[in-house]
């Protein structure tokens, strides 16, 4: 397998976000397990809601962490206002969480603010198991997936081998971006354009390109779904696991590698340095990698693995894998960290207008 990463670096942090804003709401809101104080106590878990954060429960906090005597209590919200918490609670000597769920970016942004624990892997036995690509010093990679082509077959018959395919005149009008993955869009763009993780540049004249073709802008994820659904759209760039979760769910598109490589995305979960519970975040990070709550995030959610000793059924590997040879390529963050405005004024200004 090749592996080529970019500089896993600092991700822009969300402008204007107040710290007072994030001290205002240190309590935990959601997903209380039980009632009493649990031998181990609390463990404070920030992260996504949704089908997420029901894996989490029915997978990981009850059966894995239930008998260990510790209480799971997720703090539901968005990743950045999960940032900027651990930013504002940095000076206290005991922060709000212990365990925060990032994206490798955010997770990588927060180690180089100074929020997060060092791992000590003799406390977590199963990140032995960790898949090389996907280790650093600071978080445990939960679940990974690599961006690919999605398509409906019935008027795509040739299955895409490149980014390029999505300007194909003959899908004029019929292919769809989303307006909250310009990043992602704006780079899958430069890859095919001269440009490269480190220069998106080139890939604004490639996307005007396609503007000029008809291209459909739409502003979620789940908008998108519902326009492959009602085939309004027959192609777009998306992450693999979200094109088995649609594909699931009855959506008629079929999925591809592009040729320029996988840029990977990874869900990570990390250890606040002023964590109140260490030793139960350590419990709670190396449930996450249990090869039984491994399987069923493949199951309910499309991503893959992130360790080695997981045995999934070969129907469902073949759908959520990719092959051997695939070239895994990981963004330039602090290229992003140092472009994202502008990339997102030119989207809003130029491409959307």
């Amino acid at each position: 397998m090749l592996i080529m990463t970019g500089n896993i670096t600092r991700r822009r942090f969300v402008q204007g976000l107040g710290a007072g804003a994030a001290v205002a709401g240190l309590a935990p809101r959601t997903g209380l397990i039980g009632q009493a104080e649990a031998a181990g106590g609390q463990v404070i878990v920030g992260t996504w809601g949704g089908d997420y954060q029901n894996l989490m429960d029915q997978y990981i906090a009850k059966p894995l962490m239930g008998p260990t005597g510790y209480q799971i209590v997720f703090d539901t919200g968005m990743d950045t206002a999960r940032k900027t918490k651990l930013l504002a609670e940095k000076p206290l000597p005991r922060g709000s969480m212990d365990v925060v769920a990032l994206t490798h970016s955010g997770s990588y942004e927060m180690w180089k603010n100074g929020t997060l624990l060092e791992l000590d892997t003799k406390k977590i036995p199963n990140a032995v198991h960790i898949l090389d690509k996907l280790k650093t010093p600071y978080a445990v990679p939960h679940i990974y997936t690599g961006r690919v082509i999605l398509y409906n077959p019935k008027y795509v018959k040739e299955k895409p081998t490149s980014y390029n395919d999505l300007w194909n005149p003959a899908y004029n009008g019929k292919v769809g971006v989303i307006d909250i993955q310009y990043q992602t869009t704006i780079e899958s763009a430069a890859m095919i354009a001269g440009g490269s993780l480190s220069n998106y540049e080139p890939g604004k004249a490639k996307l005007l390109e396609l503007k000029k073709q008809g291209v459909k802008i739409y502003p979620t994820n789940e908008a998108m779904a519902s326009a492959l659904k009602t085939e309004e759209v027959w192609m777009c760039i998306m992450w693999k696991a979200r094109g088995v979760m649609w594909q699931n769910a009855g959506i008629p598109i079929e999925m591809a590698n592009p040729k320029e490589g996988i840029v990977l995305y990874v869900s990570d979960q990390v250890v606040a340095k002023n964590a109140r519970n260490k030793d139960g975040a350590y419990a709670w990070v190396n449930a996450l990698l249990d090869p039984s709550a491994q399987v069923q995030f493949a199951r309910g959610m499309g991503y893959n693995p992130t360790v080695s000793n997981v045995e999934i059924p070969a129907d469902l590997k073949a759908r959520i894998d990719f092959p051997p040879d695939v070239i895994y390529l990981a963004q330039d963050q602090d290229y992003l960290a140092k472009n994202d405005a502008a990339l997102k004024d030119w989207w809003d200004k130029e491409f959307k207008a």
